[in-house]
């Protein structure tokens, strides 16, 4: 599956000047879910998750890499990303990770080094890439859905470009809105290998 990859980027804005955002689960548990979890779990919560077309045996790996799920036909759908702490994208997930590491030390309270916690213990990062001129109400909570999926099930806390760290309930738990250099650590580019 990793050999369809296209070239994407961690950064603001796509070569067609859309403006992206970003949420990530950083995950402790070692190896992500197959696919078919996720899109069952979906389904329990009356989402109809598009797919793209491809061999059932591949929603039931464990090593996928990206993919993109639709949430309605006439928008862009969002893509998922699993950056693990080895093999192709290792390089950025110790970016990633380093990033919001640094980043989180300098609160020095409570819930940011809970926070950083499981940033440095994370096995992997659940990571959604959102079109924000294009998403709607009901493609946030799709994209809701999936993040809390990967927190239950993966021992994960999600972050929020813009916004910062959310607690199980989904309580901002750690404020990084306005943060000047928020993000100057996660422009490599994740290429195929």
């Amino acid at each position: 599956m990793g050999k369809e990859l296209s070239v994407i980027s961690l950064t603001k804005s796509d070569e067609a000047g859309n403006e992206l955002l970003y949420c990530r689960v950083f995950c402790q548990r070692q190896d992500p879910p197959p696919l078919r979890l996720l899109l069952d779990f979906l389904k329990s919560k009356s989402q109809v998750p598009l797919i793209p077309q491809m061999t059932p045996d591949v929603l039931d790996d464990y090593s996928w890499v990206q993919i993109a799920l639709g949430y309605h036909r006439e928008k862009k759908p969002i893509q998922l990303f699993c950056i693990r702490n080895d093999g192709t994208y290792q390089d950025v997930f110790e970016k990633e990770q380093a990033g919001f590491s640094g980043q989180l030390s300098a609160f020095g309270d409570v819930e940011a080094d809970l926070a950083k916690e499981f940033v440095v213990r994370a096995s992997f990062i659940l990571t959604t890439r959102l079109i924000q001129n294009d998403i709607t109400d009901e493609g946030y909570d799709f994209n809701g859905w999936i993040l809390e999926f990967f927190q239950d099930n993966c021992n994960g806390i999600v972050q929020i470009d813009e916004q910062g760290f959310f607690s199980p309930k989904g309580d901002l738990i750690v404020d990084m809105q306005g943060g000047a250099a928020q993000h100057d650590f996660s422009k490599p580019e994740i290429q195929p290998s």
